[in-house]
């Protein structure tokens, strides 16, 4: 991630253990950016849209990548995704990463036919394995 620019991940994630081991892991694997976490597909799409609570981009600045769970409680991450996708390109070009623990061929399938930049299933319960994750995705951007 370029240290002359900031560089603001939106992660979507609803269960709050795995969001703070991401977080931790982005520190450990000394990636320099702000991590914003909402915890369902509603509040992601508001995020985005910078609808209240979001309003205000100082505070929550649009995201340069957004990691996206599938399984997420209102609605679910590939719904995010095609919203996303059918919006006008300030929105739509939006890099996404699907971050899941499913690791279905059709949840994959779907992911990629989505628009999603790519897709990384959530080591198993490893915070090594997470912070070489977020290591391997910092030097990719």
């Amino acid at each position: 991630m370029s240290a002359n620019q900031p560089f603001h991940v939106l992660l979507v994630e609803d269960d709050s253990n795995d969001a703070v081991l991401l977080q931790r892991a982005f520190r450990r694997a000394d990636v320099h950016c702000t991590v914003q976490v909402v915890a369902d597909g509603d509040e992601a799409i508001n995020y985005l849209l910078a609808k209240d609570p979001y309003a205000d981009r100082t505070e929550f600045p649009f995201p340069s990548l957004m990691l996206l769970d599938l399984k997420l409680p209102r609605k679910p991450g590939l719904e995010v995704l095609a919203w996303l996708r059918s919006q006008p390109p300030n929105l739509s070009e939006l890099p996404v990463i699907v971050l899941t623990s499913s690791r279905q061929t059709a949840d994959i399938d779907q992911a990629y036919s989505l628009g999603a930049h790519s897709y990384m299933a959530k080591p198993d319960g490893s915070f090594e394995g997470l912070a070489e994750m977020v290591k391997n995705l910092d030097e990719a951007l």
